[in-house]
């Protein structure tokens, strides 16, 4: 008993395993089976799902884990009104037709149902495309890819990104492995076009996201073409802040049984109930004042400034940079790199006081936190468009404030405008005596720096386009413009030319003149109207007055008269009023007759003689020429010529000549005669012979190409063995003799003076200075061979020889 009671050696968790001997380990196919049951049920759920009238939180949904613990991870806890009302529609996989004012939470609408609808069906990496979502611009689709990035992490799926302004090849070598994809139209076409491998056959989801400005982009024919090879199972999640036509109809082509969110709250007010809104009425040249002085006067504020054009953003950006107004001024516009954008996206996002000019690609989507003052420096483009730049401030329930900056003539088109919209907007005034006047600052930037003048001209014609491009002229009108002035508060001398402008003037001209010769012509033809009526009663009262007989010949003359008289007015209105020719032209000058009578009196076209004698008088004469007298003889033509034409009568009686050969069995046949298909076909046994015939062919050409491969190579090695030897010759300073083969030394190289024989001098006595300044001899050995007088070979060293050579020199 003491002894079982004592402690036994062994492992600590020796009681925990006695527990666990009754329990089995789960099998791989237990843990399958169990996935695959909670996947099941999940799907379940979301299809039976029926939304509380008080559903605020993320967690009440049917959603998955991994996608619960994203969201609590990024801090999105409780819904929106846009979210509680589309997610339990789209997580049933139906389509989906969404509008929401902005700033509503629209991103998370549609991103929680992608990873929702791939993780039930449980998507993989060799599953391909699943998700495609499609937005305006560069700068959304950074947004919308940031935000999957955050609530996504904790699944298993590859996203990517494709925008413009990045490596293609880089891009196409990962899209093959993406699961879900952000991308812009432009790239997303080129890649599908241009990238081998990228299908979209098996996608699930499609989601268009500011589908409206997508359209007004010009990409509706790519989004036809794109929805055209898309596959028809797919589910389609369209949003957008504004509803216009272009949408309902792109709704029709897309969606299939679409269910409508939050289109009746969008309909009484499209803004959210935060934001201030105002607009201001100032000149064109003040512009730019009233800018710097609000600038200046709220220093610890973050403003967002939109214009119409990037020539514009980048004048006021440069020249407002080196006017030093007291804080961070950045610069968003199209024609940047995309890194730049990036850049200047990021710091705007990240700076608590700055101001940001931008274009209306700063309009869409983009989620500015904590901006203060949205302003208008231009007026926009139509009602939608002042939604969304308004839109960027007053972002969920934070507060924001808008002003808007208007001509007096755009004043009452922009308000009927917004009015459609069901948008008020009260006026203010500016204070003249806060507006500080920057003209003169400006004048003396043009002045000092051409760069900054150059700029103000771009900026200059670039708003005038803008103007002239716009569609409502209600609001927008070119010729109430102060064009000197503006020039003037650019800091410009004058203002600058302006093409399209002379080209519009001169159509105008054009279309006046037209208008002018249209009214002459109704007037003549009224007034001919009115003398024919005259002259026809004229006719009726003198009738009275005559016999039977005399009314009826005068009457059939007066209607003869009649007749011509209006044929001729009819005749020459419709060649007034038709297409005038260059002909037309021609023959209404005046002074046609000048050049005609003078040539009629130089020849005489009758054979009758005038009794006037007309000085140098010009008289066609009958030669008499007959038929034979135009044969040519042969002996007058060249060989050349007698022998092209025996051709040409010889071709014109047999045809053309064909060269013909002779097979082995001696029938005739064309050189080049060519065997007819079909029999060809048939012949060699249809697909299978083709095929075989085919083989055989590119089996000779290899055997030929081998061949010639052999005699290449073997050309080749005899080259080089050519070259080798003659190195080799060169490097042993050895030559062949004429008469014999035997070897010959060569001292020195050969002199260089073309065969110039210079004369030769006694140097006996002279000692030689030129001798250290010869060439290096070739090497050789030390010890030479040579035969004396007798025939006896005897040895002689370098120096022996040298003294030899110029022996033989002194003795020549």
């Amino acid at each position: 008993m003491i002894s079982s009671a004592q402690p036994q050696a062994g492992p600590s968790n020796q009681n925990r395993k006695s527990r666990r001997k009754g329990q089995k380990p789960l099998t791989k196919k237990v843990k399958k089976t169990s996935e695959r049951q909670k996947l099941e049920d999940l799907e379940r759920n979301a299809m039976n799902y029926e939304p509380p009238e008080d559903l605020t939180l993320f967690s009440d949904l049917p959603i998955s884990d991994l996608t619960k613990r994203g969201l609590k991870k990024a801090f999105f806890l409780n819904m929106t009104d846009i979210q509680a009302k589309s997610l339990p529609i789209s997580l049933k996989g139906k389509d989906v037709l969404g509008a929401a004012r902005t700033g509503s939470g629209k991103t998370l609408a549609f991103l929680v149902p992608v990873l929702e609808i791939l993780y039930r069906q449980k998507w993989g990496p060799v599953d391909g495309l699943g998700a495609l979502i499609i937005s305006p611009t560069r700068e959304l689709a950074v947004q919308i890819f940031e935000v999957l990035r955050s609530i996504g992490g904790q699944h298993s799926f590859s996203a990517g990104l494709v925008i413009g302004g990045k490596n293609l090849k880089d891009e196409s070598e990962r899209l093959s492995r993406m699961n879900i994809l952000v991308a812009t139209p432009g790239r997303l076409l080129q890649h599908m076009d241009q990238t081998v491998g990228f299908a979209a056959d098996n996608l699930q989801v499609l989601v268009l996201d500011e589908a409206d400005r997508i359209l007004d982009m010009g990409f509706s024919r790519t989004l036809s073409a794109l929805l055209s090879h898309l596959p028809k199972s797919r589910q389609t999640l369209l949003f957008s802040a504004t509803q216009t036509k272009s949408v309902s109809d792109l709704a029709r082509l897309s969606l299939k049984d679409p269910v409508a969110v939050g289109l009746d709250e969008t309909a009484n007010s499209a803004l959210p109930q935060n934001l201030e809104q105002h607009y201001a009425l100032c000149t064109l040249d003040k512009k730019l004042d009233i800018l710097w002085s609000f600038i200046k006067t709220h220093l610890q504020s973050k403003i967002l400034v939109f214009m119409s054009s990037c020539k514009q953003v980048r004048f006021v950006f440069e020249t407002f940079c080196k006017m030093h107004p007291g804080i961070s001024l950045l610069n968003l516009h199209g024609k940047q790199k995309q890194t730049a954008r990036i850049a200047m996206y990021n710091k705007f996002t990240s700076s608590s006081h700055a101001v940001l000019f931008a274009t209306d690609i700063a309009a869409r989507g983009l989620d500015f936190p904590s901006v203060d003052w949205v302003l208008q420096l231009d007026a926009p483009e139509d009602a939608e468009t002042y939604i969304h730049r308004v839109g960027r401030t007053a972002r969920y329930e934070s507060k924001g404030k808008a002003l808007m900056f208007l001509l007096p003539s755009e004043e009452e088109g922009m308000k009927a405008a917004l009015t459609t919209k069901n948008i008020e907007i009260k006026n203010i005034k500016i204070r003249a005596s806060k507006t500080q006047s920057i003209e003169n600052q400006l004048q003396n930037l043009a002045f000092q720096n051409p760069e900054i003048k150059y700029l103000g001209q771009r900026a200059f014609v670039s708003y005038l386009r803008s103007i002239y491009l716009h569609k409502d002229k209600s609001i927008f009108k070119l010729d109430e413009l102060p064009v000197q002035q503006f020039a003037e508060s650019l800091g410009l001398p004058g203002a600058p030319k302006i093409k399209f402008l002379n080209k519009e003037i001169a159509k105008m001209k054009k279309n006046a003149s037209r208008t002018v010769e249209a009214a002459r012509v109704a007037a003549v033809k009224e007034r001919e109207e009115e003398e024919s009526e005259d002259t026809e009663e004229g006719a009726d009262e003198s009738s009275e007055f005559v016999s039977d007989e005399e009314d009826s010949e005068d009457e059939s003359d007066n209607k003869k008269e009649e007749e011509k008289k209006v044929e001729i007015p009819i005749k020459s209105s419709k060649q007034q009023t038709g297409v005038r020719t260059k002909y037309d032209r021609m023959f209404e000058r005046k002074n046609q007759n000048i050049l005609t009578e003078h040539y009629s009196k130089l020849i005489d076209h009758d054979p009758i003689d005038d009794d006037d004698d007309e000085f140098i008088t010009i008289k066609r004469a009958d030669h008499e020429l007959t038929d034979d007298d135009g044969t040519l003889d042969p002996g007058d033509l060249s060989k050349r010529k007698l022998k092209l034409g025996r051709a040409k009568s010889a071709i014109a009686k047999n045809g053309v000549p064909k060269k013909l050969i002779f097979d082995d069995e001696g029938r005739a046949r064309e050189l080049y005669e060519l065997a007819d298909a079909e029999d060809w076909y048939k012949a060699k046994g249809g697909l299978a012979g083709v095929k075989e015939e085919g083989k055989r062919f590119a089996e000779g050409e290899r055997g030929k190409m081998e061949v010639t491969d052999i005699v290449d190579k073997e050309e080749w090695r005899e080259k080089k063995r050519e070259k080798k030897r003659k190195r080799k010759e060169r490097e042993n300073g050895v030559t062949m003799g004429d008469d014999d083969d035997e070897p010959v030394a060569v001292l020195a190289p050969l002199s260089d003076d073309e065969g110039y024989a210079s004369p030769t001098f006694d140097l006996s006595d002279l000692p030689s200075e030129d001798e250290e300044d010869l060439p290096r001899p070739s090497k050789r050995s030390k010890v030479s061979t040579r035969h004396d007088r007798d025939g006896q070979i005897e040895e002689n060293t370098i120096e022996a020889d040298e003294e030899l050579a110029l022996q033989l020199l002194r003795k020549w």
